[in-house]
């Protein structure tokens, strides 16, 4: 018999997947019912697309596949699981309340496989539960790579803490089989070649770079310098040890082009479209912005919209909604294409973000939806995000943030919900 391979030489990133069934399925169901059949029925499918990588990343081995369900509930989907070769870990409701035993059997098996001898490489942990934040803290002390796979709102110490995040809305891409949205490989020392593109810049710091001239090229205005820090450093964590080898953020953002400018006076900094407003716009940025909006965008991931942005946004999701019932992958396009034709640009993130939002507390996206519905449900949605945030408001405040929020359509009266 020869010797076996050496573990050095073996393919693929050693990974390990543990995932949290009930969480999961339940948020996939509010976002789209298809696509939680497909993650609760084709297992193998999803998790051969996050095994493969992509194109120019290499591939994952999941050493372990854990998936941890109440088989009070979900037990006819055991089979499923088993043949895709997961442990599935029967976690049935312990109290009066409901709350099953997943998080301490998840922990416990996670920590097992963080010291074992397989030297895990990356942990995926799929789940939106904040209750994880110290698990994926315990990962990074160990300098092991962490995916969060999210299908519901994500607090935002937990996105933070962990190396890259599949939303919502590209998991769904994946399970429905329309995207190959899949996180970029970042192996340990030696284990990959280095993805191509231009010399001394990473692929990462590339799209930290693109992020930020999106930002900044569909704002309505200068922004502030922690605005478009956040959205960098959100696209390429690394970046927060010295800006990319350019020591400071002024100096980085100088070098990335396409008429992008920054200021650090006046207070707190701003950054601005050259090809659109002259430095001395910069001084008048701070009129008619709403503090609230720089806290909110800074502290969470709330797409950097002004108003007019987010009041666009569901006046235009309330035509598509009427021309297009149902088709959820066309949606945040379409939207996105009526707000540029409106003058109001912005990103199909942003889109795909407030969409989510919209579907989390509580709203539908049926074509009786009108646009103040859509926002009072996306003002909601916000709140939520501050609270999760730990952000602290003054009825002053709150009152700024609901009108931010709803693109002023809050206050309007029924009569002017198609304003």
């Amino acid at each position: 018999m020869s010797d076996p391979l050496p573990q050095s030489r073996r393919p693929g990133i050693r990974a390990a997947m543990f995932v949290d069934f009930d969480n999961v399925y339940t948020g996939l169901m509010a976002l789209d019912p298809a696509a939680a059949k497909r993650f609760a029925e084709d297992p193998k499918h999803w998790t051969e697309a996050l095994a493969d990588g992509g194109t120019g990343a290499e591939s994952r081995r999941f050493l372990i596949r854990n998936c941890y369900l109440n088989p009070v509930i979900y037990s006819k989907y055991r089979p499923y699981w088993t043949r895709a070769g997961f442990r599935v870990i029967d976690c049935p409701s312990l109290t009066q309340r409901g709350k099953s035993s997943t998080d301490i059997n998840l922990v416990l098996d996670a920590m097992d496989a963080l010291s074992g001898a397989a030297h895990v490489e990356e942990f995926f942990v799929a789940s939106a539960d904040a209750d994880f934040t110290s698990l994926v803290q315990r990962f990074r002390a160990a300098d092991r790579m962490t995916t969060v796979i999210a299908a519901g709102a994500v607090a935002f110490a937990y996105r933070e803490m962990a190396d890259s995040v599949v939303e919502s809305h590209d998991f769904v891409a994946i399970l429905n089989g329309t995207s190959a949205e899949i996180p970029r490989m970042v192996p340990s020392a030696g284990l990959a070649a280095p993805l191509r593109t231009a010399p001394g810049v990473s692929v990462a710091a590339t799209t930290a770079a693109d992020e930020v001239r999106a930002l900044v090229q569909a704002a309505p205005g200068p922004v502030t310098g922690a605005v478009a820090a956040h959205r960098a450093l959100t696209a390429d964590p690394s970046l927060k040890t010295d800006w990319g080898g350019h020591g400071k953020f002024g100096a980085w953002i100088a070098q990335i082009g396409q008429g992008v400018q920054y200021s650090s006076t006046p207070s707190p900094g701003w950054v601005w479209d050259a090809k659109r407003f002259s430095p001395e716009l910069s001084s008048l940025a701070s009129e008619g912005r709403p503090a609230i909006e720089e806290q909110v965008t800074r502290v969470t991931d709330v797409p950097a919209l002004s108003a007019d942005q987010f009041r666009q946004v569901f006046v235009s999701l309330e035509a598509k909604l009427r021309e297009h019932p149902g088709n959820r992958s066309e949606l945040a396009r379409s939207v996105r294409d009526d707000c540029v034709a409106a003058g109001q640009p912005v990103s199909r993130s942003a889109v795909n973000f407030v969409i989510q939002g919209v579907v989390y507390a509580g709203g539908s996206l049926s074509d009786d939806m009108t646009a103040r519905d859509l926002a009072a449900a996306w003002a909601r949605n916000v709140e939520e995000l501050c609270r999760l945030a730990l952000m602290e408001f003054d009825d002053a405040e709150k009152l700024a943030l609901k009108r931010w929020a709803g693109g002023g359509l809050l206050e309007a009266g029924p009569g002017n919900s198609r304003a």
